[in-house]
C-alpha cells in the first residue's frame, strides 16, 4: 500500500484492462475490467492532492475527488464510499459513462507527460466494491413526513430527486411510461458501456427504501398532470428529451432511415429479452447491412458500436466537423475505431438514394471556415466534392428536442422556452405552475447523465424548502 500521495512521478497511469477488440465485437458486455484492490489503491495514489482541485471544479456534482482518492489509496474503502456517495447518487454509473476526458480527468493538473489520474475507474471500483461488501443500504429516513411527492420520469434526474426526498422522509411516487426504471440508462445506453443490472439494482434499492414506482404509466395518457397535482403536495417533471432531430433532403422518407433512439431502444430491449417486432423483422437489426450513422455525439458512438456487435457488414460515421471538434468523447471514438468503425470527417449528407428503401447516402465534403459569433468555426461546403456511400441502414443521431409537454400533459399554462424546454425559476426550480417543479434535460436540453443527477438533487432541495414553508408546523 502506498504510504503517501503524489505517486504520479514514479507510477505510470494504468487504466483498467480492456478486452481485445476482436472479442468485444461479438457481445454487449462491458469492455473494461474492474481494478483489483491493490491496482485501485496504486492508481489513486497518483493524485497530487493539489491546492485547487480542478477535477472537482469541473465535475457537475462537485464531487470530493481528492478526498476519496486519498482514502482509496490508503485502502479505507468504506470511508471512500461514504465520501463519494455523499455528493453523487450513482457514482458507479458516472464512473462508467461520464466523459471523464472532458470533465474531471481532462482538467487534472498533473502535467500531461505524466497523464491524469484514472478518476472514473477508481470511482467505479469504490462503489462496486461497496455493493460487494454490503455497505450500500436502502434508505431509512429518521422520520416519516406526511407530505407526498410525485416525480414524472424515472431517469437519472428523477431517481436522484426521489432518493434525496425519500431521505428527508417524504412519501415519494415515481411515474414512468416505460416498464423498467432507468430511462435512457436502460433503453438508450448500450450494455457495453453500462450493463443493465448496474441500473436495475439501484431500482430495487430505492424500492426497498420506500420509493413507490408506477410503471407503464404515461402522464397525459394514464393520468393527468392535474390529477398528480391534486394527489401530491409537490410534483417534479424530469422527463428528459426524446424527440429526435430530423434530417431533410431528397429521399429522407425512405425506409431504412431510422432515429438513433428507436434503434438503440430496440437493441437494448432485445438484449433484455423483450419481444421487439422491429428487431425481429430486421428493421432495427444491422446484421449483414452496410450501416451509416449521421452525427458525432455520444449517441452516434453508441449506435456505431451497437451496429458492429449486431454483425453489420460495414459501419461508417459521417460527421460534418473534424475529430477535434466533435462533441462526443474521444475515448469512445478510439474504442469505435478499434472495433472497426470508419469515420468520415467533414462530410454532410445531401440526399438519400433508393427506390423504396435506402441504398446509399450522397454526401458532400466540408471544410472549416472562420469562427462565427459563438467562436466556433463555421462549416462550409467544398464545391464539386460530392460522393456516394452505399448504405442499407441509415441511423440519424443528430440530437434530441423536447416533446410538446403542455400539449401532452394537457396543461397549456405550463410555460416553455423558445426551444420547447420548460421554463423555471432557476433559484426555486418551480415552473409556471405553483407546486410543479422541473429538472434535468427537460429544462437544460439534451445533456449528460451527471448534469441530470445534479439538477435532480438541486430540485429536491428546492422542493424540500418549498414544502417546509408550506407546512412549517409539520416540517419543523
Amino acid at each position: 500500500m502506498p504510504d503517501r500521495m503524489l505517486q504520479f512521478v514514479s507510477i505510470l497511469q494504468q487504466t483498467p484492462a480492456k478486452r481485445a477488440a476482436g472479442d468485444r465485437r461479438h457481445d454487449f458486455a462491458e469492455i473494461y475490467e474492474e481494478y483489483a484492490p491493490p491496482e485501485a489503491a496504486t492508481q489513486a495514489s497518483r493524485c497530487s492532492q493539489c491546492g485547487i482541485p480542478f477535477c472537482q471544479v469541473h465535475c457537475p456534482l462537485s464531487n470530493n475527488i481528492p478526498d476519496w482518492l486519498k482514502l482509496a489509496a490508503e485502502q479505507r474503502l468504506e470511508e471512500a464510499y461514504e465520501i463519494s456517495s455523499a455528493t453523487n447518487n450513482f457514482p458507479e454509473i458516472c464512473g462508467r459513462i461520464c466523459p471523464q476526458d472532458r470533465l474531471c480527468e481532462g482538467n487534472c493538473v498533473i502535467e500531461k507527460g505524466f497523464e491524469s489520474v484514472t478518476i472514473g475507474a477508481v470511482e467505479r471500483f469504490i462503489t462496486d466494491n461497496a455493493f460487494a461488501q454490503g455497505w450500500v443500504k436502502p434508505i431509512r429516513p429518521r422520520r416519516e413526513r406526511p407530505q407526498s411527492v410525485g416525480i414524472i420520469g424515472a431517469g437519472p434526474g428523477g431517481l436522484a430527486a426521489a432518493e434525496q426526498l425519500r431521505k428527508q422522509g417524504y412519501q415519494v411516487h415515481v411515474y414512468d411510461r416505460y416498464d423498467r426504471v432507468g430511462g435512457l440508462m436502460v433503453y438508450g445506453i448500450p450494455g457495453f458501456k453500462l450493463e443493465k443490472p448496474i441500473v436495475l439494482r439501484r431500482w430495487k434499492l430505492l424500492e426497498e427504501g420506500g420509493v413507490v414506482f408506477h410503471l407503464n404509466c404515461a402522464v397525459g395518457r394514464d393520468v393527468s398532470l392535474a390529477e398528480l397535482r391534486a394527489r401530491h403536495d409537490s410534483v417534479l417533471i424530469a422527463t428528459g428529451v426524446y424527440k429526435a432531430r430530423d434530417i431533410g433532403g431528397p429521399g429522407a422518407g425512405l425506409s431504412g432511415i431510422v432515429p438513433a433512439l428507436d434503434y438503440l431502444t430496440a437493441a437494448n430491449r432485445h438484449g433484455l429479452g423483450d419481444d421487439v417486432p422491429a428487431f425481429t423483422d430486421g428493421t432495427m437489426d444491422a446484421r449483414a447491412k452496410r450501416v451509416v450513422v449521421v452525427g458525432g455525439g455520444d449517441t452516434a458512438m453508441d449506435c456505431v458500436r451497437t451496429a458492429v456487435r449486431q454483425g453489420a457488414a460495414s459501419v461508417t460515421c459521417l460527421y460534418r466537423r473534424d475529430r477535434a471538434n466533435m462533441p462526443g468523447s474521444l475515448r469512445e471514438v478510439k474504442n469505435a475505431e478499434e472495433e472497426g468503425v470508419q469515420f468520415m470527417w467533414l462530410a454532410v449528407p445531401e440526399a438519400f438514394l433508393g427506390d423504396t428503401g435506402v441504398s446509399g447516402v450522397r454526401a458532400q465534403h466540408m471544410h472549416l471556415g472562420l469562427p462565427d459569433a459563438s467562436g466556433r468555426q463555421a462549416v462550409e461546403p467544398v464545391p464539386g466534392s460530392s460522393f456516394t456511400k452505399p448504405a442499407d441502414l441509415v441511423i440519424k443521431a443528430l440530437g434530441f428536442d423536447p416533446e410538446d409537454l403542455p400539449g401532452v400533459f394537457g396543461a397549456p399554462e405550463l410555460a416553455v422556452s423558445r426551444w420547447g424546454t420548460l421554463t423555471i425559476d432557476h433559484r426555486s426550480f418551480m415552473t409556471s405552475l405553483p407546486g410543479v417543479f422541473a429538472a434535468g434535460d427537460i429544462v437544460r436540453g439534451a445533456s449528460l447523465v451527471v448534469w441530470a443527477i445534479r439538477d435532480g438533487r438541486d430540485a429536491a432541495a428546492a422542493m424540500h424548502a418549498h414544502m417546509q414553508q408550506s407546512a412549517p408546523a409539520v416540517a419543523a
